[in-house]
């Protein structure tokens, strides 16, 4: 049997679903994830960002079976890894969340982040200052996709 791939998922994919832009993308992503064919990993910090989001939002991360969502949260681990990315400028300060999400998917190995987040996340000057910093600590890289790359462009 194959391991089942994870996927750490940010606020913007399941927000994505109610996006005309990035709605098939992210649907065709949540309908993998809730046929159980890949697991979604969700942190405490896209679960904290979906509290203040509009209801239509919250339902859509409420589907997910349980049995196909992992939940993680940010430790002393990777909070450190989050303000080693602040002291690098990889990212600002401001956007902390964005780096804590990153440093929770690298520390819980996930295999994809997945985000609709262009400046801060999928950004390839982003993504090469991520890795290396999880370089300098030990860690491996990490590879960020958007839900477009994950699923196709179809």
């Amino acid at each position: 049997m194959t391991k089942k791939e994870r996927y750490y998922i940010d606020t913007s994919v399941i927000g994505g679903c109610l996006d005309d832009e990035f709605r098939k993308a992210s649907k065709l992503l949540i309908k993998e994830f809730s046929k159980g064919e890949k697991t979604a990993v969700i942190s405490d910090i896209t679960r904290a960002e979906l509290s203040k989001a509009p209801k239509k939002v919250k339902e859509i991360m409420n589907k997910l079976p349980r049995g196909y969502v992992e939940d993680v949260s940010l430790t002393e681990e990777s909070n450190e890894l989050s303000k080693a990315y602040l002291k690098e400028k990889v990212i600002s300060k401001r956007f902390i969340a964005d780096s804590q999400h990153i440093a929770i998917a690298t520390v819980v190995k996930a295999d994809i982040i997945i985000s609709w987040n262009f400046k801060h996340i999928v950004n390839i000057e982003r993504i090469r200052g991520y890795n290396s910093v999880n370089i300098k600590k030990g860690y491996g890289a990490v590879e960020i996709r958007s839900p477009w790359e994950v699923v196709g462009y179809d």
